[in-house]
């Protein structure tokens, strides 16, 4: 199994080709004026020309690069730079010329996310649809995952739950290998036990089952919840900025989703320049704050610098938290389940170390609740 899902995965990887941008790069700087990065370092033709002569420099420099894909958005030339610095990323780290101990942190965050004593696979008899939290969800609002699981069910039937970590952070830091054990393995429990539809609360869990799990269709609550309707009416008001988090900047469907979702609860939106496919990194991306503290943060003050003062949503833990230490921001399921505590920035969210034993209660919790509907997933890489 394992080997016929690593060579499945060779075929979803997605690494561009960086004769490709050293060749049609025309080095025209429209990405360099939108990413600090970018302008620090040249045009991305000129990085991959540098790659070549000095492949340890340029691979240890990649890490300093967010991955969000604003450069691809923006390229006249529909060159996937953003892909390209993943590459290198991976190439580095495969050939042992980078050092990702600085990364340490994010590695055993993941650790834990996948680890036994965090993961949970309850799947209920003739169960084909999963609910996929995600790490940081879970974690800091441990209630509201409860509360959206209690939601699908009432629309879903025999729809199960499963915790566990997409290992996206091992895929950005260039952990191929490790990345394509772990998944495959958590594919291969879902496709055993018949699951056929993931749907994700986070959109780095879209990004990672959209891009390397062809064989299911996959699916965010947010648009699930904007076409079945939400069941608690009540409204609030105000104007508020949308968040777009960068692993979904080309998905325009679920962006239009969490939209039609605010203004469901009453809220204004007002549109800031860099929306939708044009969407800033919250600054979280890459973990370039490791390497680079000062692009990290220049991201986020971009962000609260278009906002002019409104208060921003999103539809990513991870950014809610990152951009919640400039701005007043909030997740749009806190909205969705709170309103009027949240429009008064008293919804209840956990930080750490508090988000680890979230994680292990509401485990307990959701076990109690189907005692016979768990399955075991084997461990094999833990």
């Amino acid at each position: 199994m394992l080997e016929q899902c690593n060579a499945a995965q060779k075929l979803t990887d997605q690494f561009s080709d960086a004769d490709a941008i050293r060749k049609n790069c025309n080095k025209c700087d429209i990405c360099l004026k939108e990413c600090t990065f970018l302008a620090s370092y040249g045009a991305p033709g000129l990085i991959s020309e540098k790659y070549k002569i000095d492949p340890d420099r340029w691979g240890e420099t990649s890490f300093e690069c967010s991955l969000c894909g604003l450069c691809t958005s923006v390229c006249p030339k529909l060159l996937d730079p953003a892909a390209m610095f993943l590459d290198f990323r991976t190439q580095a780290v495969g050939s042992g010329q980078v050092d990702i101990s600085n990364h340490q942190r994010l590695i055993n965050y993941e650790a834990k996310g996948a680890s036994k004593k965090y993961s949970l696979y309850s799947l209920p008899e003739n169960c084909d649809t999963i609910f996929f939290p995600g790490c940081s969800l879970t974690g800091t609002r441990p209630d509201n995952t409860l509360k959206t699981y209690q939601y699908l069910q009432k629309h879903i039937n025999n729809i199960g739950i499963v915790l566990d970590c997409c290992t996206k952070p091992s895929r950005d830091l260039g952990r191929r290998d490790h990345f394509s054990k772990m998944f495959c393995q958590l594919k291969g429990c879902l496709l055993k036990n018949g699951i056929n539809t993931v749907i994700v609360a986070c959109p780095s869990c879209y990004d990672i089952f959209n891009s390397h799990a062809p064989e299911f269709s996959v699916e965010t609550i947010y648009e699930i919840m904007a076409g079945k309707g939400l069941e608690n009416e009540c409204v609030v008001s105000g104007d508020v900025t949308i968040h777009d988090p960068c692993s979904v900047r080309f998905e325009t469907n679920i962006q239009e989703s969490v939209r039609s979702l605010v203004r469901f609860k009453g809220l204004s939106i007002i549109d800031t320049t860099h929306k939708k496919d044009k969407t800033f990194c919250c600054g979280e991306g890459g973990d370039v704050a490791c390497v680079s503290p000062e692009f990290a943060l220049e991201w986020s003050k971009k962000r609260a610098h278009e906002t002019h003062s409104h208060t921003i949503v999103s539809y990513c833990a991870g950014c809610v938290n990152f951009l919640s230490k400039r701005s007043e921001t909030f997740h749009i399921l806190d909205l969705i389940f709170d309103p009027e505590k949240t429009i008064a920035g008293k919804a209840k969210v956990s930080k750490a170390p508090f988000t680890y034993l979230n994680r292990i209660a509401l485990k307990k919790k959701l076990k109690k609740l189907a005692e016979k509907t768990i399955v075991e997933r084997h461990f094999k890489y833990r």
